[in-house]
């Protein structure tokens, strides 16, 4: 299987579709109910769905990596977007920042190299004879 995309519920549309896109992503499907996104990296996709109220606070985190974390955070203020953290390393080994959307969703921008998929906690498989 192959993570394919996330969506997130958003209280106005246009609002929404304006925030991602000032992020980065790019816009591949528009109704007045439903916007999907390109990431700019990769082939997953993301989107966001009209919902008739706010749903914040959301426990749900939508991560989006990229190897210029500071450089793109940077970026982002300059263009005017609100982060509630900066970019910092964090224990788990991974460099984030974050910011809510405009429906109140978290989202984290982040850079965790290598650790992404092999922290040195990763759970290792005993090795099978004969392999």
């Amino acid at each position: 299987m192959n993570l394919n995309q996330v969506t997130l519920p958003a209280t106005d549309i246009d609002e929404s579709v304006e925030f991602y896109q000032r992020l980065g992503l790019e816009l591949i499907v528009r109704s007045p109910h439903y916007a999907r996104f390109k990431c700019p990296e990769g082939d997953s996709t993301f989107s966001v769905h009209l919902a008739d109220k706010p749903q914040s606070p959301s426990s749900a985190v939508v991560y989006f990596e990229t190897r210029l974390l500071d450089q793109t955070v940077s970026q982002l203020q300059r263009d005017g977007i609100a982060f509630l953290q900066e970019p910092r390393d964090e224990a788990w080994l991974w460099r984030e920042a974050r910011l809510i959307d405009p429906s109140g969703n978290t989202i984290c921008i982040y850079w965790a190299g290598a650790n992404r998929l092999n922290p040195p906690w990763r759970i290792r498989m005993p090795e099978q004879p004969g392999k």
